[in-house]
């Protein structure tokens, strides 16, 4: 087996895993996410670095979820500076300056992407959900977090905030292929598995409103004119409530 189909093997077996141990979580996490969007409270999707796919992945997607509020904060992605956005995801005190601009609020849904768990920005950001009494889900690699000490100054890691923590099971250095001549693993898995995680709770968040006799707002994709009609009427409904839109 080449390092290629072995890539694809380790995925699958992530797959398996997560099909063994996280649906409970999955299930949690999308009665909040149901349950949120029944009663008109809103559904906040955050992470930094490379985790920030995983808001997007979320976002204004086909068969995604209409009513959901990404947090894309540029200087905490890689396409304007990756050295400055390792350093600003550790600086104290810019959780709360994002917080109060997007107007989180009480009974509100935050779920916060982070392999590691240990960005400062993250861990910031949970507390505060915390504190304003918001419904904390993490999607993170606890395993990996509860092997080392915690580099924020609460002690803490970002699942130890969490009220529902969804495992984006891999190893611990996320980078996952060994292979002979290369001094370090290549190939992460986080994005991948992080991906069918959020997919798999929007679908199971469609399937319980659709279950209630609620029918989910979803957007089409786009192609073709009845998709873009569809994708359009949510636009001009949600433009001046969900920024980005």
């Amino acid at each position: 087996m080449n390092k290629a189909a072995a890539y694809v093997e380790n995925v699958r077996n992530i797959i398996d895993e997560v099909l063994l141990t996280q649906l409970d979580s999955i299930e949690s996490a999308s009665r909040e996410l149901s349950l949120a969007l029944q009663q008109g409270r809103r559904i906040f999707l955050f992470g930094t670095g490379h985790s920030h796919m995983l808001a997007e992945e979320m976002f204004f997607r086909a068969g995604g979820l209409v009513k959901v509020q990404p947090i894309f904060e540029e200087s905490l992605m890689l396409h304007t500076s990756a050295s400055k956005s390792a350093e600003l995801q550790q600086l104290s005190g810019y959780a709360n300056i994002i917080f109060d601009h997007y107007s989180m609020k009480k009974g509100d849904v935050l779920i916060v992407f982070s392999y590691s768990g240990q960005s400062g920005v993250c861990i910031d950001m949970a507390k505060l959900a915390n504190e304003k009494g918001l419904i904390l889900i993490a999607i993170t690699n606890a395993k990996k977090a509860r092997l080392g000490a915690s580099y924020h100054s609460s002690g803490k890691n970002l699942y130890e905030y969490a009220d529902i923590i969804i495992e984006n099971v891999g190893s611990v250095s996320d980078a996952s292929i060994k292979i002979d001549g290369v001094n370090v693993p290549v190939a992460p898995t986080s994005t991948v598995i992080g991906s069918m995680i959020v997919n798999a709770v929007v679908t199971r968040t469609a399937e319980m409103l659709a279950q209630k006799g609620i029918v989910p707002e979803v957007f089409a994709g786009g192609d073709g004119e009845i998709n873009s009609e569809i994708d359009n009427k949510y636009i001009s409904k949600y433009i001046d409530e969900i920024k980005f839109l």
